[in-house]
């Protein structure tokens, strides 16, 4: 034996609640999985491959609302995915690269789930072309980011 641990396992906290459940290959968790908060709600459930979070997978807040579902690559956010702001609010779905925001994105208002932003993101901020919206669904603002800020050339 390699004293590296296969097949399906489950670990705890001190406090006796479930920490993780799922499979490990030479050690390392690989396959589907569960992982949990100290209070013994679920915090991640989704896929695992040579120890990191990979494919489709969820997370949730303490309080057990969703956060985040989508695609995961080296442990991170890559691909497809959508946040929530928890009760079901829709807070961003777009695209990710090494866990930020990259690509083209939509952002929701928490109040009254309509669209307030669409446009481009890199490395987690506005960059790119974008739009905004106010509350009422009209467009504010059309033009280019940089770095998370307006250019100072305005389209509307």
């Amino acid at each position: 034996m390699n004293g590296k641990r296969n097949g399906k396992a489950k670990e705890y906290y001190d406090n006796g609640e479930i920490e993780f459940e799922g499979e490990y290959l030479n050690g390392k968790r690989n396959g589907k999985a569960k992982e949990y908060y100290d209070n013994g709600e679920l915090e991640f459930e989704g896929e695992y491959l040579n120890g990191e979070r990979y494919g489709k997978g969820k997370e949730y807040y303490k309080d057990g609302e969703i956060k985040f579902e989508g695609e995961y690559l080296n442990g991170e956010r890559n691909g497809k995915g959508k946040e929530y702001y928890g009760y079901d609010k829709l807070k961003f779905e777009g695209e990710y690269l090494n866990g930020k925001r990259n690509g083209k994105g939509k952002e929701y208002n928490y109040f009254n789930g309509k669209l307030e932003f669409e446009g481009e993101y890199l490395n987690g901020e506005k960059n790119g072309k974008g739009k905004v919206y106010n509350r009422y669904g009209e467009l504010l603002y059309e033009g280019e980011y940089l770095n998370g800020k307006r250019s100072n050339k305005e389209n509307i």
